[in-house]
This record gives structure tokens, sequence and C-alpha cells, in this order.
């Protein structure tokens, strides 16, 4: 039997309403069951376990700045400014809700602090959100970057205390260096310090594509 998807929705906003008040440990199935005029067994209908929930909560703060992400890579700006806008979006998000609304973001910092299945997700997002950009700045000749996958793991670690949640607190404690500093390192990287791809290598935003037709050749 299909639950109704307003049910697994109706769960969630109230878990993430009561995460930000009292927060996510302090939170019970039984509490949320209450909210709803549920019995606990009917929430665990929904969702088997409390960690479910967390996830579930999590993988939709999370999924609020992939879109502004997508957003940016998807734009018709040039490779170098989208690169600079999904990081600093990135750290604006991460800051906003460290300062308005910390016990979610605790969940999150839990999330990425214990590899949870949505933290690895939204770090494969951002290094594929990362490539794709990298990969339109070759196609541009802005950058002459030979693999785009490598560049963008590099980025997305060279910009950790900008978008991970349990990097934010300690990044504060030392202004520098800062994005911008960090974006220019690697833009004039990107530009000068890798070798040229190949002209049939220009486009590098999928790395699986590329390992197909190096099979094939």
């Amino acid at each position: 039997m299909k639950h109704p998807p307003e049910t697994h929705l109706n769960i969630l906003s109230v878990a993430e309403r009561l995460f930000s008040e009292i927060g996510f440990e302090k939170t019970t199935i039984a509490d949320i069951a209450r909210e709803l005029r549920m019995s606990p067994a009917n929430v665990y209908r929904f969702y088997a376990a409390k960690a479910e929930i967390n996830e579930a909560v999590g993988r939709r703060l999370l999924g609020l700045t992939e879109a502004v992400g997508d957003s940016i890579v998807e734009s018709s700006e040039p490779a170098r400014e989208k690169l600079r806008a999904l990081l600093a979006g990135m750290e604006a998000a991460n800051e906003q809700r460290f300062i308005s609304d910390r016990k979610l973001h605790d969940l999150l910092e839990r999330a990425f602090s214990e590899n949870w299945t949505i933290a690895r997700a939204h770090i494969q997002k951002l290094t594929k959100q990362l490539r794709e950009i990298i990969s339109q700045g070759n196609r541009d000749g802005v950058f002459a970057v030979g693999d785009c996958e490598r560049a963008a793991t590099i980025m997305r670690s060279a910009s950790i205390r900008f978008w991970h949640p349990h990097h934010l607190a300690e990044g504060a404690q030392e202004p520098e260096p800062t994005l911008d500093d960090m974006v220019d390192f690697c833009l004039a990287a990107f530009a000068h310090g890798a070798p040229a791809p190949n002209a049939s290598n220009l486009d590098c935003a999928d790395p699986a594509a590329q390992r197909d037709k190096t099979a094939a050749s």
C-alpha cells in the first residue's frame, strides 16, 4: 500500500519545526505524533525509525541549497562568475542557518560529522556542479583543465570551510584566506596551471562518458 505523499510531507514539516524549536536530539516520535494528532505507531508506518526522519529533514534543507546551485549552473553567466557565485551562495546559506536557526544547523553538522548518506550525496552534488562549470570554462576558452573531475574535487576540498557545516564555526575564528582569495587562486590555476586539454576533450563534464569513449577507442 502506497502512503499518501502529503502525510510524509506533514510529518517532515512538523519534525523540522520541532527540530528548530527544541533540537533534533530532544524531539521524539511521540512529540511529532502529538503535534499531528496521530499515534506514534502511525508515524512509524511512514518512517521506520527516528533516524530516517532526521535524514529526510536534512535532505530537505540541503536540497534548498542545491537548487540554488543548480540555477547558477544553468544560468548564462560566465564560468568564472558561476564558480564564485556557487560557493558564495553556499557560504551565505550556511552562515544564515548558523545565525538564525542554530538547532537546524546542528542537525546538518551532525550529518556531515558522522558521514550520513545525505552528507555524501550533497558532496557528490557539489562536485558535479563544480565539474559542470569548469567544463563550461573549458568550452568557452577561459580554462585549460585536462581533468575536470579532479579539478572539481580539488576546488571542493580547498573551499571546505565555506560550504561544510561542521567547519563553519572553525573558519569563523580564522577569517583568512577569504572566499574570494580561494576562488581567485583556483581560477588562476584553472586558466594557467593545468595542462591544456586536447581538442577532443574540451567538454569533460561527464567522467563516465570519458571512460566509455576511452574504452571504445
